[in-house]
């Protein structure tokens, strides 16, 4: 393995406004997803780190939640400037850390953060700070200090989505990015400083999951935990929560299930969906990885599938012609071809792809695009998530029974619909359990509210509803 650049070697934490050392002396490698070679050094922080970094929230909370609304607004924007500028550099460090090619790293890892932070104040005048109710006066106020714990997959992006709005409510937050990739929070922590958000108010500590995260779930100095990731850990995160009754937020897996109705163009609803499925190299928590289908156009929904697959090029993040990078790590790359060979096992048939290697990519976190059909709601592959390139193909009789199949699964954050009437997408829409559904295709919009139903969690991201939640309302008599 080649030795880590001096760049992304990191010795310290950001507490209190200072660089500080680690409590500890373990450190965590960073692994370039396509070479799996080192790239990167942090430190793998403590209980006791955790409790410097809640404490260094807690003591700026108070100035921070009285500084002026306009200042901390500009705080945002101050920053969303700082990340515009570093764009490049943010792309191509988040490509090597977990494979997001280049083109989409660009258009969404590193351009999405900044476009989260600018937002804030243009949210400002959006949101009900005071309102009158009777004789009562409505108040919002900061929930408090915020610890958020984020995922690998889009990790520069689940930050801004919990800092951005945390910080314009008021609060001061202890950032747990994921160990997996968390070069960039670094980048994060040093914009913060550059910028002169007040000590305090923006803290970072790396680590595991079940060291770091625990300790901040636990700590009964933080007011809310915002945490990003797996339904498992989400569960495990409510329960240490649980013990000092503070404010949870969960944005969890899914499973979700892109409907194509009878009149839909299928040429263009499979292509989409196929794109929809592998964005992130299937990393995404919202993926539409369930593609349900008028039973009797199954034949031609395959065919399409199978001509389309080879088009997505497999390969170096780095290259703009690549569509699918490597997965995030070994162990990903692992569950996600035991989930195929599970599949082919349960009697799914596989229309293209596999659990071998793609061509020439035996170095690296590679698995090849894979399309199932014939796919039953009783089957593995159509019931947990998977986190990889893989599309289960499930054929439906009725719009009744499409709708059955939709909604049959403990997920519920995303979902799709496609047809050729608009008010009958619109319908079938409404009937679908998930938190977020498009219509025929339709983008993502960076402020809507995002979060799930079920086992997808609960809370909401993004957008006006994305600073609401890290707002505590109280109610004064008049």
């Amino acid at each position: 393995m080649t030795s880590t650049s001096p760049q992304n070697k990191h010795l310290r934490f950001f507490i209190g406004g200072r660089w500080v050392d680690p409590a500890g002396t373990e450190t965590l490698e960073v692994i370039n997803a396509a070479t799996e070679e080192v790239m990167g050094r942090v430190p793998a922080g403590t209980a006791e780190d955790v409790h410097r970094a809640v404490t260094a929230a807690r003591a700026a909370f108070d100035g921070w939640a009285a500084t002026p609304l306009q200042a901390r607004v500009e705080l945002c924007s101050a920053v969303a400037r700082k990340l515009q500028e570093r764009q490049q550099e943010i792309a191509v460090l988040i490509a090597q850390e977990m494979g997001t090619p280049i083109k989409v790293s660009m258009m969404v890892q590193a351009a999405l953060p900044a476009i989260t932070f600018g937002s804030m104040e243009h949210l400002v005048e959006q949101l009900p700070w005071e309102q009158r109710l009777g004789n009562s006066l409505v108040v919002r106020e900061p929930v408090g200090v915020v610890g958020a714990i984020t995922p690998w997959n889009y990790p520069l992006h689940q930050l801004a989505a919990k800092v951005a709005p945390a910080m314009l409510a008021g609060c001061t937050v202890v950032v747990k990015p994921s160990e997996v990739a968390p070069l960039n929070a670094f980048l994060l922590a040093s914009i913060m400083e550059e910028v002169g958000v007040p000590p305090g108010v923006f803290n970072l500590v790396t680590g595991y999951g079940p060291v770091v995260g625990e300790a901040i779930a636990a700590h009964p100095d933080v007011d809310m935990v915002s945490f990003t990731g797996s339904t498992r850990a989400g569960r495990r995160v409510s329960e240490v929560a649980a013990a000092t009754v503070k404010k949870v937020a969960l944005e969890l897996g899914g499973k979700s299930a892109n409907v194509i109705l009878d009149d839909a163009d299928l040429q263009t609803a499979v292509v989409d969906g196929l794109k929809k499925c592998y964005l992130n190299s299937g990393q995404t928590c919202s993926a539409l990885t369930r593609m349900l289908v008028p039973r009797d156009r199954l034949g031609l929904v395959e065919a399409i599938a199978a001509a389309t697959v080879p088009h997505f090029k497999v390969g170096n993040p780095l290259d703009p012609e690549t569509a699918l990078g490597p997965l995030v790590s070994d162990a990903q790359r692992t569950r996600v071809r035991e989930y195929i060979s599970r599949g082919i096992a349960e009697g799914a048939k596989l229309v293209c792809g596999g659990a071998q290697p793609p061509p020439g990519l035996e170095r690296g976190y590679f698995v090849a695009p894979t399309v199932f059909s014939e796919v039953t709601p009783g089957m593995t592959i159509a019931r947990e998530e998977i986190f990889g390139p893989v599309l289960a193909i499930m054929p439906y009789d009725t719009e009744d029974d499409a709708v059955r199949i939709a909604n049959d699964s403990m997920y519920g954050l995303y979902g799709g619909v496609w047809s050729s009437d608009t008010e009958r997408a619109l319908r079938v829409a409404r009937r679908l359990r998930t938190g977020q559904v498009e219509l025929n295709g339709a983008a993502f919009n960076p402020l809507a509210p995002f979060g799930g139903y079920k086992q997808s969690g609960h809370g909401r991201e993004l957008g006006p509803y994305g600073v609401l939640e890290f707002t505590q309302v109280k109610a004064v008599q008049l």
